[in-house]
């Protein structure tokens, strides 16, 4: 049997005669009950909320859902605005204290089976038309609350996650400025660590960067939402990370004491690097100093020198700490010995691929065959390029008394063009018969 509403001209389904928002209505506070039981009972998220909030704002929200069910029901239309911005402040709430998004959706789920379960055991046979409204009704109210739900909630997120990024980045900057960064972590909501290790990142390209009509930017994305997922995943804590598709710096917090950083600390260390670059599918090659969170900001710097000097060394992916790189540091830094020193491959400037085939073949322990496969041409190319970097500098990577030398020039040639991008305006003193006098 079926009735209408006479102000909408709307059908008003009735089970038994009786229409189904009056039965909603006579039963809501029974409704309320058992729905508030099965929130408790099916998603436990809502039983640990404090009693008073549980029985106050969640209760309540309950009851305008049942009531605003029945109203549907009654006019045979859907929630209008006002009713939608109140599903959307509830749900950014819900966001604010915690719970998941998927526990919101499911307590107006859950209400809506208590609501069907109480009226739809009232029809009778000849109600199909009535029960088959009810629920076309039912599901277009849950698509509404659905969509209201998630408007809500991941607004109420992004704003909260716009905040605590900026209070992240803060931090982070303020520990790379040095000084007293407690204030910074506070306002963060973050524990200073004992110890952060300090990361010097240089990223390379993930094979679908180099893969014709790839969109190359969207891959170079991909690989760091997975460096910063996994970063992420793996440390205990917030990390703070300055990030991007060719690297940057991450501070990971650490609970072992910095003068207490050892080799177990350090392979672990080492691992990380490893599986980051697994998982960003991507070669790293990693810099790390470790401070105290007042010391960050120098060993953020020295970090990344140690990166740059590894990189301009020739050192394939892993990990370098300063004790790796300490001869090629020491003669990278400042000093009137570096520019003689870089001075003795000048004549190498012209011939870019001779200083090349010098680096691999030093950086490969002196194997010519892995600094061809490096280099990716033949073991004879690289005798060759070599006998000529001879002939043009007096120095033979293949002679024990010069391999210290090379070294030392070629740490001291990219520190100083390094120091000057333009090689061309560069002036170094020439080191004349500086070799030539221990020959």
């Amino acid at each position: 049997m079926t009735g209408s509403n006479a102000a909408e001209g709307m059908q008003v389904p009735r089970f038994g005669g009786v229409p189904v928002h009056k039965r909603l209505q006579d039963a809501s506070s029974a409704l309320e009950r058992a729905v508030m039981v099965r929130l408790v009972e099916q998603l436990p998220v809502y039983g640990t909320l404090p009693a008073e909030h549980l029985g106050g704002d969640i209760a309540k929200q309950v009851t305008r859902g049942i009531r605003t069910f029945a109203a549907v029901l009654s006019t045979g239309e859907m929630p209008g605005q006002a009713e939608a911005a109140a599903i959307r402040e509830s749900s950014a709430r819900r966001a604010d204290e915690g719970v998941p998004l998927e526990a919101v959706v499911g307590a107006y789920h859950l209400g809506a089976e208590e609501c069907a379960a109480q009226v739809f055991s009232a029809a009778e046979p000849g109600d199909l038309a009535d029960v088959l409204l009810v629920q076309r009704q039912l599901l277009a109210y849950l698509r509404l609350v659905s969509c209201e739900v998630a408007a809500g909630y991941v607004q109420e997120r992004q704003t909260a996650l716009g905040d605590e990024q900026v209070a992240l980045q803060t931090l982070l900057s303020r520990l790379l400025e040095g000084g007293n960064p407690q204030g910074a972590a506070d306002r963060a909501g973050i524990r200073l660590p004992p110890c952060y290790l300090v990361l010097s990142i240089a990223v390379g390209p993930h094979p679908d960067e180099l893969v014709p009509g790839v969109n190359h930017s969207v891959a170079a994305r991909r690989k760091l939402r997975r460096l910063r997922n996994e970063l992420q995943r793996q440390t205990t804590g917030v990390p703070l990370s300055a990030l991007s598709g060719e690297g940057g710096l991450a501070l990971i917090p650490y609970e072992t004491p910095p003068a207490e950083f050892g080799p177990a600390d350090r392979e672990r260390l080492s691992r990380l690097v490893e599986q980051l670059g697994q998982m960003c599918g991507a070669e790293l090659l990693a810099a790390a100093a470790v401070a105290a969170p007042e010391g960050v900001a120098e060993a953020a710097r020295l970090a990344g020198e140690v990166c740059a000097v590894a990189e301009a060394s020739g050192r394939g992916p892993g990990l370098y700490l300063l004790d790796d790189v300490l001869l090629e540091y020491q003669l990278s830094r400042p000093s009137p010995a570096r520019a003689g020193l870089a001075a003795l491959l000048d004549p190498l400037d012209a011939r870019p691929e001779l200083l090349d085939t010098l680096r691999a073949f030093l950086a490969r322990g002196l194997d010519r065959r892995r600094a061809a496969a490096g280099l990716q041409v033949h073991p004879n190319t690289v005798d060759y390029r070599l006998r000529k970097a001879t002939e043009l500098t007096g120095l033979d990577a293949s002679r024990g008394a010069d391999v210290l030398t090379l070294r030392a020039a070629l740490a001291a040639h990219d520190a100083v063009r390094q120091a000057a991008p333009d090689a061309n305006r560069l002036v170094t003193p020439k080191p004349l018969n500086w070799w030539s006098a221990r020959t």
